[in-house]
């Protein structure tokens, strides 16, 4: 009986390290293939046509047989009026488009390395007549990432191309600093908008291993190559300077809204604070309450619609730290601000 009882644990265990293997070379080959194989292309989406499908299928469904057939045929030959007005105004280069972009920003705003190709895509072909309609949603992260992610908008508004930023949700902080380059904001009347502000934290694990008799040991040249440390003894004068990087950061921050809204009161909405968008239309954070769907519908008859995506194929172990993040940080937002949630 024992006997048997050691085989069967010697199988498990082969079969367990066998499995193991299997998958960390199938793993290891993906890996490998996706990194010589990563497809990169800008998707360009007719959105005009998704809202006529199902716009038609509402009305279709609401008609009998008779008068399907006659709405049918009013249709088609009003499809051919409008396709030979339109061959005739793209033909004349009169016919407007915008084009739509979508930016939705994690903390590291990773996702300009679309936006920058999207907007070069843009001003290769568009003319002063064409709007561009970026539908943003951000709650902020690394300057030095938004930064760059507000100066690939201000390519357009450079160019003289107009642009509308639309904030269905949230445009904090570094996502406020994205939205400010627009000549033209429109938020939804609960998405949360402002919070100019800079902040910065950081553990400091000294004393718990100075308890454990524990010595790091941390040589810089220059007196501020390093402020503030995780494990060193942060002294006065280091926590004094990481503050006035902070102010130097925020003041920057301050000065580019002000550049790019002259008409706002930038003192009174700088002190790291967030509004909902009614309250921020007040404080002329923006221009209209309203949504990007709305937009969209309203701008259907005089301009052709266009979404610009740039599309690439993510590596397996980037999806699974995506993945890995945004669940950690939806986690962190229902505990430290559960009174927000309805």
């Amino acid at each position: 009986m024992s006997l048997l009882i050691n085989y069967e644990l010697f199988l498990a265990k082969i079969i367990t390290f066998f499995i193991i293997s299997v998958s960390a070379l199938i793993l290891f080959y993906t890996i490998i293939k996706r990194n010589k194989n990563i497809q990169k292309k800008i998707k360009i989406t007719l959105l005009q046509e998704n809202y006529k499908v199902i716009k038609n299928k509402i009305l279709l469904s609401t008609m009998q047989n008779s008068e399907k057939k006659i709405w049918l045929k009013k249709e088609k030959e009003k499809n051919k009026k409008k396709i030979l007005d339109d061959k005739n105004k793209y033909l004349k280069n009169t016919r407007k488009k915008l084009y739509v972009l979508d930016f939705k920003g994690d903390v590291h705003a990773n996702e300009v390395i679309g936006l920058r190709e999207e907007i070069s895509a843009i001003l290769s072909v568009a003319n002063k007549n064409d709007e561009v309609l970026l539908r943003l949603e951000s709650s902020g992260g690394v300057i030095h990432g938004y930064g760059l992610a507000a100066s690939q908008l201000n390519r357009l508004r450079q160019k003289g191309i107009r642009l509308i930023v639309s904030v269905d949700k949230i445009a904090a902080s570094g996502g406020y600093m994205m939205a400010c380059v627009a000549d033209y904001i429109v938020s939804a009347p609960f998405a949360i908008i402002g919070s100019i502000g800079v902040v910065g934290q950081i553990p400091n694990f000294n004393k718990l291993l100075k308890k454990y008799n524990v010595d790091i040991e941390l040589h810089t040249a220059g007196d501020y190559k390093r402020t503030l440390t995780m494990f060193g003894n942060n002294t006065e004068s280091t926590r004094k300077k990481f503050c006035e990087e902070l102010n130097t950061t925020h003041k920057l921050f301050k000065n580019f809204i002000k550049e790019m809204r002259p008409s706002l009161d930038i003192e009174s909405v700088s002190n790291g604070e967030h509004w909902f968008g009614t309250m921020a239309l007040e404080k002329k954070l923006v221009d209209q309450i309203s949504t990007s769907d709305d937009i969209l519908i309203s701008k259907m008859e005089e301009y052709t619609l266009l979404s610009i995506q740039y599309v690439y194929s993510k590596k397996i172990l980037e999806r699974f730290i995506s993945s890995i993040a945004h669940n950690v940080s939806k986690t962190l937002l229902k505990i430290f601000f559960y009174k927000n949630y309805l």
